[in-house]
């Protein structure tokens, strides 16, 4: 039973994170500790072995999708080894930070980080958005499904911006693509689809970074590891799949909805 669960798990949410670009932290995180109240064959989803399962199953989940988004032409390599400056050595930082953390307190935060970046979504564009013509310096370019978008990420911004993200990804198991697809898509006016293609090309390398720390620390049980991965390969694809058939507007509504319910869930199960 614990291994139809744990490839059902891993497949929902490598589908759900690679469509949003998240990841599937977001959901595979909360599930874990709704099995581990509910039955006793989960009494091993303590708080550091949720992220440490969660950051190697993304792994697999943003190789999969990636490579299927690349195929797409969805990825900006640039912006997203950017980010990476930023975000490699936040990961390492916030899992460190992560052991020192008990279970209300972990989900209390999560919850309200989630929420916080839900409500981002809901504020208008034109409130963070600035003016970018084509033919400035370091204007990117891109066209979808007719419509040509033009954006300008910005050096310093970004790589502060991914060290804070890197240290959440570490500390919350979320891969951090949570914050950085409505942070892409608000500070730097990224197109939806293209900040989730990046996302997911940025959360593999991320994602093995906090590994690397978990696994130093003792917090990665192979065992149950290996029940999730088949799922995040397969559920990683059809994700991807998914997000390059929907509207933009569609995918900006999938994500304010995910972050919403699991960050009022957790937040409630901090607080019981």
């Amino acid at each position: 039973m614990v291994f139809i669960i744990c490839v059902l798990i891993g497949i929902l949410t490598a589908f759900v994170g690679s469509i949003a670009g998240l990841g599937g932290g977001i959901i595979l995180v909360p599930s874990l500790f709704l099995m581990n109240h509910i039955s006793p064959s989960f009494a091993w989803a303590t708080p550091q072995t949720i992220v440490g399962i969660s950051l190697v199953t993304m792994i697999f989940t943003a190789l999969s999708s990636s490579l299927t988004y690349i195929k797409g032409r969805r990825v900006d390599y640039q912006t997203g080894i950017l980010f990476l400056i930023g975000s490699i050595p936040g990961g390492i930082i916030g899992s460190r930070l992560n052991a020192y953390f008990d279970v209300d307190v972990f989900t209390l935060y999560f919850g309200l980080l989630m929420i916080i970046v839900s409500s981002l979504l809901f504020i208008n564009k034109s409130v963070f958005k600035r003016e970018v013509r084509p033919n400035q310096k370091s204007v990117k370019t891109v066209e979808l499904a007719g419509e040509r978008y033009h954006y300008k990420v910005s050096v310093i911004p970004a790589i502060i911006l991914s060290l804070v993200v890197g240290v959440l990804s570490g500390l919350f198991g979320i891969g951090g693509g949570s914050i950085m697809v409505p942070a892409m898509m608000l500070l730097f006016g990224i197109p939806t689809h293209i900040a989730t293609a990046t996302s997911m090309f940025m959360i593999f390398f991320v994602s093995i970074s906090g590994t690397i720390t978990h696994f130093v620390q003792g917090h990665i049980l192979w065992e149950y590891v290996i029940l999730f991965i088949p799922g995040a390969w397969i559920g990683g694809r059809l994700g991807a799949k998914v997000n390059q058939m929907l509207p933009g507007k569609t995918l900006e509504w999938i994500l304010r909805i995910l972050l919403i319910i699991v960050g009022l869930r957790m937040i409630i199960e901090g607080l019981s």
